[in-house]
């Protein structure tokens, strides 16, 4: 998880390869964070519930 002292950070999920954690923002706001391998996904809170129930849905149609 990036190091950023500024906002309080907490993981989610951690696999070997990828990564999942949320920050709280200065301004209140949970912005959440998905790292996969050299690409890192930015989500606000509205956009992370929707990539959720994108996720949920492509898992349960697999």
């Amino acid at each position: 998880m990036p190091d950023n002292t500024d906002s309080p950070s907490r993981a989610l999920a951690e696999t070997e390869n990828y990564m999942v954690w949320e920050v709280q923002e200065p301004d209140e706001e949970i912005t959440y964070h998905v790292e996969l391998g050299a690409v890192t996904l930015h989500f606000f809170r509205e956009e992370w519930r929707e990539f959720v129930q994108l996720t949920k849905t492509a898992a349960s149609n697999s």
